[in-house]
């Protein structure tokens, strides 16, 4: 099932890379915050890394300057999603999450089975917008659209 808008973050422990993976969890990232979570299908693919990715880091000072944490999240390890941000340059404020196994995105009812295109299971291509671990806003693409996603879709709809 899908989550939907007044559902709870589900609890799932996420990593990423910073002398060694890390594990952060679910609440850690949202309690107590305002926080907008984009989920690509994969680190180095076209749209993820030509438009989906760069929208946020253009956009990140005026996320900040709400009081909205951002953060990336794919179905990739943490080593894949380090490189990843260290090659677009992602800056320090935007955080790049690995959901490694794809249980956080099938905790949300997001996933996608890629397998037709050798992408194996990884995640949709969403954003959601949480207050203190609350679903607020959610924004779920179509297969193969870059429409409802992007940064400035979810500053207009957070305003």
């Amino acid at each position: 099932m899908t989550i939907k808008l007044g559902d709870r973050i589900p609890n799932a422990t996420l990593n990423y890379l910073q002398d060694g993976v890390k594990a952060i969890t679910t609440d850690e990232i949202f309690k107590g915050r305002k926080v907008v979570m984009f989920s690509v299908p994969g680190a180095f693919t076209p749209t993820c890394s030509a438009k989906h990715l760069p929208g946020y880091m253009q956009n990140l000072a005026k996320f900040a300057s709400k009081g909205i944490d951002v953060v990336c999240l794919a179905v990739n390890d943490a080593f894949v999603m380090d490189a990843w941000a260290k090659n677009q340059k992602v800056p320090d404020g935007l955080r790049m999450l690995a959901d490694g196994n794809g249980t956080f995105s099938k905790a949300l009812g997001l996933e996608m089975d890629g397998t037709a295109f050798g992408l194996g299971m990884r995640g949709k291509r969403f954003a959601l917008y949480a207050e203190d671990g609350v679903v607020k806003r959610l924004n779920v693409e179509a297969p193969g659209e870059f429409k409802v996603s992007n940064a400035e879709t979810m500053l207009a709809a957070i305003v």
